[in-house]
């Protein structure tokens, strides 16, 4: 779990002061982890720190918090006593009031603040903590340590390009754009093809002739074709094979793959090289309607990406 800055300052735009809500500490069984977070505004709120009753509480406190203008506070529940739940673990939660200045990106890539008046020098064990993720910053985890709360600031993991924005292009954005550790860039002809309302966190662009972005593309990219225009996404596969790309996917029919496959070889790729575009995507049983489809596109991304136990592949 991590701190996304972007999602906070875009929130803090959009409505002002806003309360993020994020678990510092927790002991036995509790609905999410510790760096689990979400924000809370006057009329609003996105993402989760589960629990139900749990969350209730949690965001009636937060708008409470914005009329007063607290800056800070901590909310300890044990969610069988005090809130009926059956979890039964303990959890305490952290406040913070964040009012109309965006946040700047601590240089040392970690969100560490003291979060009590009392709190003086940064501890020496806090210290110690910053300096070991300087040095291994892929092994730093959330942790509340002498009153400092700790945490790392979300880094895009993947990038990922859908083209198309049909139907199934929608649904598949929208599946996506709720993920954190994304970056989302979403091509089509025109600026018409676009849904008035998208996901803050992506990026709109509209090319007549979408194939000639191949080139300009970095090849460390996920690829979804989903274009209405077989020739259009036969261009695509084309550009991205001599581009090069992390993973590329199309959406279509196992005729339409043979057919592509033909077409793609006769362009000069070699069938190994082909034979790295996945067709079909997704999970073909789910069934064919965009939301069955984006389900199975993002599981697989999951799965790919090992962020999936083998228990549920």
């Amino acid at each position: 779990m991590s701190l996304n800055l972007i999602e906070l300052n875009h929130a803090i735009q959009s409505h002002g002061r806003v309360v993020r809500i994020v678990v510092a500490q927790q002991a036995g069984s509790t609905p999410r982890e510790v760096g689990a977070s979400m924000l809370v505004w006057s009329d609003g709120q996105s993402g989760t720190i589960g629990g139900g009753a749990l969350e209730h509480d949690a965001v009636q406190t937060a708008r409470d918090q914005i009329v007063r203008q607290k800056s800070r506070h901590f909310m300890q529940r044990a969610l069988g006593p005090d809130l009926g739940q059956c979890c039964g673990g303990n959890v305490n939660l952290l406040f913070e009031l964040f009012n109309t200045t965006p946040i700047a990106e601590p240089k040392s890539g970690l969100f560490a603040r003291p979060v009590s008046k009392n709190t003086g020098k940064m501890p020496t064990l806090v210290k110690h903590y910053i300096d070991q993720a300087n040095r291994h910053p892929h092994k730093i985890y959330p942790a509340l340590i002498d009153n400092w709360m700790i945490e790392p600031i979300t880094v895009t993991q993947n990038i990922i390009w859908i083209w198309g924005a049909g139907h199934v292009g929608r649904a598949v954005v929208h599946a996506f754009a709720a993920m954190p550790d994304i970056e989302l860039t979403w091509v089509d002809t025109t600026a018409s093809r676009f849904p008035d309302e998208f996901p803050h966190n992506v990026t709109i662009v509209p090319q007549s002739r979408p194939a000639e972005l191949c080139p300009h593309i970095p090849p460390d990219v996920h690829h979804y074709i989903l274009t209405y225009s077989h020739s259009m996404d036969l261009k695509i596969c084309d550009g991205l094979l001599k581009r090069g790309f992390r993973y590329a996917g199309l959406i279509g029919s196992g005729t339409k793959w043979a057919r592509f496959h033909k077409r793609l070889s006769e362009m000069g790729h070699s069938s190994d090289q082909v034979n790295r575009i996945e067709c079909p995507i997704g999970e073909p049983r789910l069934g064919k309607d965009p939301a069955h489809i984006a389900i199975g596109v993002v599981h697989e991304f999951l799965r790919r990406s090992k962020m999936v136990s083998p228990s549920v592949q």
